[in-house]
């Protein structure tokens, strides 16, 4: 089974691509979703993170996230270690769950694609962009988010201009009946190509 997959930066619309694929019958895994179940399933993250963070990393309800993210989003070296407390094991519950998939190829949708090097072990590779003021709009009406939050987690992804050229296929996320029939045109294409 071939991978794809498919990164944008925060507020691009990722999502949003990944449905219109699932639409189509292909298989999606959100990376971030699962990362999220993973940091309150696994005890070896949670220690990690306490070990890492201190206590207050986790509350009641698992991973306090407000105090984790105040904490990573403004210290790079921090967010790196985290990340590579977690993604491994992303990783191999991505590697599990494509074993149970039958379709010629799946999805994987991750945020810092790029950033961390995982579109090496993608087949194709497809980046959802849209201008930075857009995103910002979404993300503030999505999750409350100020616009210097969003900035701030902006600054830890990479510019679009530095994810294109890597990428295979480039999706700009304005208009949903275009991004519907660019969609399909990616689609057919990787079907052709598996």
């Amino acid at each position: 089974m071939k991978v794809v997959g498919l990164t944008g930066g925060i507020g691009s619309g990722k999502s949003t691509i990944a449905n219109f694929f699932s639409e189509l019958g292909v298989p999606v895994y959100i990376a971030d979703i699962e990362a999220k179940k993973l940091t309150n399933r696994s005890k070896v993250i949670r220690r990690k993170l306490i070990q890492l963070l201190g206590r207050k990393a986790y509350n009641d309800e698992g991973l306090n996230r407000p105090f984790v993210a105040k904490k990573i989003f403004n210290d790079p070296e921090l967010l790196q270690q985290v990340n590579a407390i977690i993604h491994p094991k992303v990783g191999q519950h991505f590697r599990r769950w494509m074993k149970k998939q039958e379709a010629p190829y799946c999805i994987k949708e991750a945020a810092i694609l790029f950033e961390n090097g995982g579109y090496k072990n993608c087949d194709f590779t497809i980046l959802v962009s849209a201008p930075v003021e857009v995103r910002i709009e979404r993300v503030t009406a999505r999750d409350g988010s100020t616009e210097e939050e969003v900035r701030s987690r902006m600054d830890n992804q990479w510019t679009d201009e530095q994810k294109i050229p890597l990428a295979t296929f480039h999706i700009e996320n304005l208009d949903l009946t275009d991004v519907k029939v660019r969609v399909k045109q990616i689609h057919a294409e990787i079907l052709k190509r598996s």
